[in-house]
């Protein structure tokens, strides 16, 4: 688990110009990689590759960037490879050498084996840069899902590359700028897939790669699918659900018992949840020693469930490590902290516990652990997917206003692509519809012709939502969105990686979720009961309390819940969101901002007071992102 960076312009080929040029983009990325640092020239091709190092397998011979013999090829990796003992033996028994013992070396003899489908034959978590200097090109690849961060800048000087955006805003020929579109994406949660906050900086979806090539003295790129999370036509009706609850455990105990293997210790993520609970109790059994399991605790018993995480740990002899969270922890410069690092507005003060919490991590020596991302996505248990599917039933709770809309929401553009609005993006339209009438008048105009509800159903294949079950295209349109740009970004590696610590999502093991696709909807839910066929195949790990118990919303407690935190929000309000910053930053009427912020400490309704927390982060932290990366400011320290 790494960071990458780089760039190609063949204009720059002078290599203390590269050098010079490179060394910023790799300071940025320390905290992904503090154990060592590479770096390979092609100078008379203008191409830089750069690699910082978080060391978890092959301790002593995993130095990057990797090369073939006779320099002609050369790669860096970021994230896992599983299987490659086998991979390398198989290759080895075919007379393709790998360059060191560690999980990447098999990369580049898998190219040259297979050519750009080596891809196909990988498992795990990765993003991969690889320079082929005989073809003249350059190729850039992101694993399925999307766990793995890749960025890239395609201009007039080249492609800039790096696992986060902050790199590539160091490259001497970017100018960091925010793009008011992403701004207002942002602020109803909802990113289009491929966009960044920033102007001209894209990221790589999922499952793609992008092919730049040589052209005479001018670069081209492509940008390719490789995967993607692919539901059947149709599905088997009146089937006997058992054969999809072995087939669950079957492939689940063989992704965790992959990811337990390292040089390194893992311990494992443990909410109170059925995700992170069945993982912990697989690997208790898979591994001969104790798991460490790491719990955080909120001082709020609506959001809190460390007391089951409590019952779980002792269940099976787990040595736990509880972090007790309160709004110093969660506000502050901690907040201002994960802002920086996940390079995006997020709604919730969750980012900020995940940072402490890797941050905890790290400091018992662990440096990775196996989490429970994913199987809500694979298995029907968010509560949208089963209102898409089964309609509403009223039962909201602490969803409301955050994950479910109160009011049905409809809109053409989605309606014409899935046949229905999903419900997962309806309380995203109601915070648009909150923001607007906030925003400034520039982007008030911006607005006139641009809809961003309708941009993101336009960044969603057609060809893979029409005529599916109305349940495959409710996951299938949050795995495109949500899960990528909002789960697996910062509540995911970003926090993760900022104190250089490695999450391994064992659900989304390609082998897991191509086995998901097929599961009849009504075995993922049935009888009302989301992750029905996951409960089932876990029925015997899990206590007998979290086998029944409901999806619970995993939320840091809203600012609203709590005098305290209250206080500790209005600090950075007046600090972040004075008027002179405001008129800078330009996204919003500070009158119209201002008086919004006074009338939302009044609210008494529960739903709108969680949209108004909503609202209060995302305004926040824009002004924090600007000040940090297009100001320049220094972060405060954390104590």
């Amino acid at each position: 688990m790494c960071g990458i960076t780089g760039f190609w312009n063949p204009s720059r080929t002078n290599e203390r110009d590269l050098r010079f040029a490179l060394d910023p983009m790799l300071d940025v990325l320390d905290h992904r990689g503090p154990d060592e640092r590479g770096s390979r020239f092609f100078r008379e091709h203008g191409v830089a590759l750069g690699h910082t190092r978080l060391s978890i397998i092959g301790l002593d011979c995993g130095h990057q960037p990797i090369e073939t013999g006779d320099g002609d090829y050369a790669v860096t990796v970021n994230g896992e490879l599983y299987g490659y003992k086998n991979i390398r033996t198989r290759l080895a028994c075919q007379q393709y050498t790998c360059n060191g013992k560690s999980d990447s070396a098999i990369t580049l003899p898998l190219y040259l084996k297979h050519g750009l489908s080596f891809v196909e034959k990988l498992r795990g978590e990765f993003a991969i840069v690889l320079f082929d200097q005989r073809e003249k090109r350059l190729i850039l690849i992101r694993d399925r899902f999307g766990v793995k961060p890749l960025y890239y800048r395609f201009g007039e000087s080249g492609l800039v590359w790096g696992s986060e955006v902050k790199s590539i805003l160091k490259h001497p020929d970017v100018e960091p700028q925010l793009c008011p579109k992403a701004a207002v994406h942002q602020m109803m949660q909802v990113m289009v897939p491929g966009s960044t906050s920033f102007k001209g900086v894209d990221a790589l979806k999922p499952g793609h790669m992008l092919v730049a090539s040589l052209r005479g003295d001018r670069l081209e790129v492509e940008t390719k699918r490789w995967w993607d999370f692919e539901f059947p036509d149709s599905h088997e009706s009146g089937v006997d659900p058992s054969e999809y609850v072995q087939g669950v455990q079957d492939r689940l105990i063989d992704a965790v018992a992959t990811r337990l293997e390292a040089d390194v210790p893992v311990g494992c993520y443990l909410s109170g949840g059925i995700d992170s609970c069945s993982i912990l109790g697989l690997a208790t059994n898979l591994q001969q020693s104790p798991i460490k399991a790491f719990t955080i605790a909120f001082d709020s018993d609506e959001y809190d469930e460390s007391n089951i995480a409590r019952r779980m740990a002792e269940s099976t002899g787990a040595e736990q490590e509880l972090l007790r969270l309160t709004e110093k922890e969660l506000y502050g410069p901690a907040f201002e902290r994960a802002t920086w690092h996940a390079e995006r507005t997020f709604y919730n003060t969750l980012a900020v516990a995940k940072w402490h919490m890797s941050r905890r991590v790290r400091a018992c020596n662990y440096k990775a652990v196996i989490t429970g991302e994913g199987s809500d996505e694979l298995f029907g248990g968010y509560p949208f997917f089963k209102r898409d599917w089964l309609g509403r039933d009223n039962e909201a709770g602490i969803f409301a206003g955050a994950i479910l809309a109160e009011e049905d929401q409809t809109h053409q553009a989605w309606q014409d692509l899935c046949g229905f609005t999903p419900s997962w993006i309806q309380p995203w339209m109601m915070v648009l519809a909150r923001v607007k009438p906030l925003l400034s008048s520039p982007i008030h105009d911006m607005l006139e012709t641009y809809d961003p509800v309708a941009e993101v159903a336009e960044a969603i294949d057609p060809s893979m939502v029409r005529g599916r079950h109305r349940l495959d295209i409710s996951q299938y349109t949050w795995s495109k969105t949500m899960l990528e740009g909002q789960i697996l970004t910062w509540g995911g590696d970003r926090m993760d990686m900022a104190n250089s610590m490695e999450a391994r999502p064992a659900f989304l093991d390609h082998h897991v979720a191509e086995y998901a696709t097929t599961i009849p909807p009504d075995v993922r839910i049935r009888d009302g009961v989301e992750k029905w066929v996951l409960r089932e195949a876990m029925v015997n790990v899990l206590p007998r309390e979290l086998y029944e118990r409901k999806k619970f919303a995993f939320m840091a407690p809203p600012a609203h819940t709590d005098p305290v935190k209250r206080a500790a929000v209005q600090e950075m309000i007046d600090h972040w969101l004075t008027p002179e910053r405001v008129a800078q930053v330009g996204l919003f009427d500070h009158d119209r901002l201002s008086k919004f912020l006074t009338d939302a400490w009044n609210e008494t309704d529960g739903t709108i007071a969680r949209r108004n927390d909503i609202v209060m982060n995302h305004a926040l932290q824009l002004h924090m992102l600007h000040g940090q990366y297009v100001e320049g400011l220094p972060l405060p320290a954390v104590d």
